[in-house]
């Protein structure tokens, strides 16, 4: 259907009062920034349209419910006022009516409203069609006080910026849909559209990571994905299961973003929203194909209790397949999902057919795992594996992060055995390094699990003298090193 419109504003006049005398009030300013921005993005000026004259008086004309029903997006912005309002309750059904009779309300999983949060008001008071729609938060509150901060220009440079961020979100989301119900209505090449964006469910987190979380859906977005869920969460339990199965069926990626604060508990539950989460996504793991990456923050500074207790199972769970528990920078978690999301390359011809065919003896391939803080105590191990005849993997140290995660992949999917030294490094190192060894037939490994040895080496700690695990032999060598230990594990995989 073809739009007069591409958005409508529906909003209360109390929230377009200037505060600042002689300067435009905040919805004034949301709709200058949505044309410029959006139109910037789309190549073409963009039609927005809101009443301007909106009184507690004033008749619900029917021109401007010809406006509504010739606009491809409904904006609202909600706020105290506006939920009160019953002028803007009509405006809502009245979107929602013509939505309805022009294919509905959502266009393939996207909604055709658009919720701008103004104000927080409590859910239970937002009007029951936009309760299920997730929002776009205008406004910051402030952890020590609780007090609310609008994002306007009145409240200071941060303020500002932070609306930008805000803004720019919506715009993109915005241009995104308009360009999408714009391509139904053209003709287009059958190859093209064939051609859809990775789903990725990125998880609900808590507020102290809302910024890090609205950075990774822009960012997955910009490349074509389509980030669920797209509609707020349930907060019962069993509704709030369902929901994200559903989605995570769609999907062959999960992100987990964990914060500081302990997240709420879904009615009729005993665990957070985002323990569920996670635990559903571990369920979905068990396919081959799905990846899971679960992203700490680093020298995080937990807050509550409860959510340092999930902290440390997350850290000692054993991951199935292809996830990865990261403790690095957001940057770094970025390049990661974009390796991952990347289709999966042809595999490597069988090691023996290449080495017999240039006339060459094989030698089994060792990865020898250690921190960079310990790469000088490594030189005898180094020397000991090599004259054994095997051919050695390192780690590298050097080189942008893609890098060091590309060499540090190719290395597990080739290596028949991996060797830890465990020196200077902190235990949850370890685990990790295990973890990634145990998941490496998910980074396209053709050759059986590599056998895996954990060496305990200087210096010599309570924790590793009391260390112990069924995933992996150990071989104790804290008074320095000694090759008889070693032959037992080498003798295991050296003729492969």
């Amino acid at each position: 259907m073809h739009f007069e419109k591409d958005a409508f504003i529906s909003y209360a006049h109390m929230d377009d009062v200037e505060l600042i005398e002689g300067r435009k009030g905040w919805v004034a300013n949301l709709h200058r920034a949505l044309a410029v921005r959006v139109g910037q993005l789309l190549g073409e000026p963009l039609q927005i349209w809101r009443d301007p004259k909106l009184q507690g008086n004033d008749l619900f004309a029917e021109s401007l419910v010809e406006h509504l029903r010739t606009a491809a997006l409904l904006i609202s912005v909600v706020s105290p006022r506006y939920v009160r309002s019953e002028w803007s309750r009509r405006e809502l059904a009245e979107f929602w009516n013509a939505a309805e009779q022009q294919g509905g309300v959502h266009f393939h999983d996207k909604a055709r409203i658009f919720k701008v949060l103004k104000t927080p008001v409590p859910l239970d008071m937002h009007p029951p069609k936009l309760q299920s729609l997730l929002g776009y938060e205008f406004f910051k509150i402030d952890p020590e006080t609780g007090r609310v901060r609008e994002l306007d220009e009145a409240f200071g440079p941060e303020a500002q910026r932070d609306f930008w961020f805000r803004l720019d979100d919506l715009a993109q989301d915005m241009c995104c849909l308009l360009e999408e119900m714009r391509a139904t209505s053209e003709p287009q090449d059958p190859v093209e559209k064939k051609l859809e964006g990775e789903c990725v469910f990125l998880a609900e987190t808590t507020s102290d990571l809302r910024e890090q979380r609205d950075s990774v859906r822009r960012d997955l977005q910009q490349q074509g994905c389509t980030v669920l869920p797209t509609q707020t969460l349930p907060l019962v339990e069993s509704d709030l299961k369902t929901a994200v199965r559903a989605d995570l069926a769609r999907c062959r990626m999960s992100i987990h973003l964990i914060g500081k604060n302990y997240s709420l508990i879904p009615e009729g539950g005993t665990d957070s929203l985002v323990e569920v989460q996670y635990q559903l996504a571990s369920e979905r793991a068990m396919d081959a194909d799905y990846c899971r990456l679960v992203w700490i923050p680093p020298d995080l500074e937990v807050a509550h209790e409860k959510q340092r207790q999930v902290i440390v199972q997350l850290r000692t769970d054993p991951l199935r397949g292809r996830s990865d528990l990261l403790e690095t920078s957001l940057e770094e978690l970025k390049t990661i999902y974009h390796d991952r999301l990347k289709p999966a390359p042809d595999p490597d011809p069988p090691a023996e057919n290449v080495s017999h065919a240039a006339g060459h003896e094989i030698h089994a391939q060792i990865y020898l795992i250690y921190d960079q803080r310990d790469a000088a105590d490594a030189a005898p191990w180094l020397e000991f594996l090599f004259h054994e005849g095997f051919e050695i993997m390192r780690p590298v140290f050097e080189g942008d992060e893609a890098e060091l995660r590309e060499h540090h992949e190719e290395n597990l999917r080739l290596c028949d055995a991996a060797l830890i030294l465990h020196g200077r490094a902190n235990e949850c190192w370890l685990r990790r390094k295990i973890r990634e060894i145990q998941k490496s037939p998910g980074l396209g490994r053709n050759k059986p699990k590599p056998e895996i040895a954990i060496a305990l080496v200087p210096p010599k700690t309570t924790d590793k003298e009391t260390f112990q695990t069924r995933e992996a032999i150990v071989i104790r060598q804290m008074d320095g090193f000694s090759s008889d230990p070693l032959r037992s594990f080498l003798s295991r995989f050296k003729g492969r």
